[in-house]
């Protein structure tokens, strides 16, 4: 479809969306309109109305998708008819009042501080793929970088001297993150080898496949299956969850919501909030350790 097809450039071009983005908003808008055309390509994009979105919306979530999911296609058509109606693509946008149904969010899954130490562990030899794996994992639960955020570094974006790393969030806003001296360890240990396995596809990208080549993040997923196998835990952690451990271990530490969310480059501290919601197990650990009336030593 040719609107899609336009919005998307802009958004490329005009917006830096990163590839990420482009691809979450290509297959939300596409999948709408395949959900919505059928097979027909002659139907014009002014008679979607908003009852047709707020159908489409009830037919995802009897598909069983996950809330968040449904959100983000809500969130996908309201940009997309935004800007359809800004750039006179049609006179009225049916999706100026379209909500998804709101709901309770889950906390987030984490690893405990022991299921992480054992995760970190599994990459122990001394070749190239042990090595770099160490400092992508360190790396990830050091910085909460964003999987994305830590394929795209480069060379220059690291400063071990200053125990510093500065990362591309979304709308290629910069941040800069401290690194814990285990990352810093285990980037200092990679990187001679990194140097020996670079290909002339390399440029100045910091960590690299096998081929010496960019790492993709489909790769780092591959890894951390690998990995999470050789721990023994679950297979539902995602690279995303060292990003949920990472927060949520600074919020239990004692450090403050506003510090947690610019380290995780949240444009909002609603965001960051999620993390707050500590769990029961938490909960009762902290009532037995301070309440009086929970302690049974008198």
């Amino acid at each position: 479809m040719g609107e899609i097809e336009d919005f998307l450039k802009v958004m490329k071009e005009g917006r830096h969306a990163s590839p990420h983005t482009l691809r979450a908003y290509r297959t939300d808008l596409f999948g709408f309109w395949a959900w919505f055309a059928k097979d027909r390509t002659d139907i014009p994009l002014a008679d979607v109305k908003l009852f047709h979105l707020r159908a489409y919306l009830g037919h995802l979530q009897e598909s069983g998708l996950a809330r968040s999911t449904i959100t983000r296609q809500a969130s996908a058509l309201r940009t997309f008819f935004s800007w359809a109606y800004r750039e006179g693509r049609i006179a009225e946008n049916p999706a100026a009042l379209l909500r998804a149904k709101s709901g309770p969010r889950a906390i987030p899954r984490v690893l405990d501080t022991e299921e992480v130490e054992r995760l970190l562990a599994q990459p122990a030899g001394g070749d190239f793929l042990d090595t770099r794996d160490k400092a992508i994992l360190e790396l990830l639960y050091s910085t909460g970088a964003r999987v994305s955020e830590a394929v795209g570094l480069r060379l220059p974006d690291v400063d071990l001297a200053q125990g510093l790393v500065r990362l591309l969030g979304k709308g290629r806003k910069e941040r800069l993150s401290p690194l814990g001296p285990f990352a810093i360890d285990a980037l200092e240990n990679y990187l001679p080898l990194r140097s020996l396995r670079a290909s002339t596809k390399a440029e100045d990208r910091l960590f690299l496949n096998r081929f010496g080549a960019p790492l993709t993040t489909r790769s780092v997923g591959r890894m951390l299956e690998k990995r999470l196998l050789q721990a023994g835990l679950p297979p539902d952690v995602t690279p995303h969850t060292l990003r949920h451990s990472f927060a949520t271990h600074l919020l239990r530490g004692g450090a403050g919501l506003r510090a947690v969310q610019e380290l995780l480059g949240h444009a909002s501290v609603n965001t960051t909030q999620i993390y707050t919601r500590i769990s029961p197990e938490h909960l009762r650990d902290v009532y037995r350790r301070h309440h009086p009336r929970a302690r049974d030593d008198d």
